[in-house]
């Protein structure tokens, strides 16, 4: 190989990324932790500092930024910081906010009450429209109004 061909391959490597970066959403995009446990970093890099250490599979974040392999993120208090992307899922979850919320088999204030869930209750969406998104905690399905969400 010459020296131009093997910059032109370099060039064209640098140029198109990991596959893995191209297809990353627009941001700011919905995301959830993947894992049992993951730490929010100050940084983007294993050498800085915790800020938050999350024991809570499938909570909703919010991807603000990006840096090479890492996610800077916003959690439902506000909180933001670093976290591998490795980490993270595109499954769409949710936190109910607030009180006690119900929970409609249909997306419509008047239908009846499937259940009822409390503030922090995480679920996944499936299905959002008109204001409001089917929710589903571990098998059980409603539908919640979107304010009465964090995740949407």
């Amino acid at each position: 190989m010459t020296s131009r061909t093997i910059f032109a391959l370099l060039t064209l490597a640098v140029a198109t990324g990991p596959a893995a970066a191209q297809s990353d959403p627009e941001l700011p995009y919905w995301a959830s932790i993947s894992v049992d446990e993951a730490r929010m970093r100050k940084g983007p890099s294993p050498d800085v500092p915790v800020v938050w250490e999350y024991r809570r599979k499938d909570l909703p974040v919010k991807v603000v930024a990006r840096h090479d392999i890492w996610r800077k993120i916003e959690d439902p208090d506000g909180t933001q910081g670093w976290m591998a992307a490795r980490l993270l899922s595109r499954t769409r979850t949710a936190i109910v906010t607030g009180g006690i919320r119900p929970m409609r088999e249909k997306p419509d204030a008047a239908a009846a009450i499937a259940f009822r869930a409390e503030a922090g209750v995480v679920g996944r969406i499936t299905d959002c429209k008109d204001g409001w998104c089917l929710f589903n905690v571990k098998g059980r399905k409603g539908w919640i109004e979107t304010d009465h969400i964090w995740g949407d």
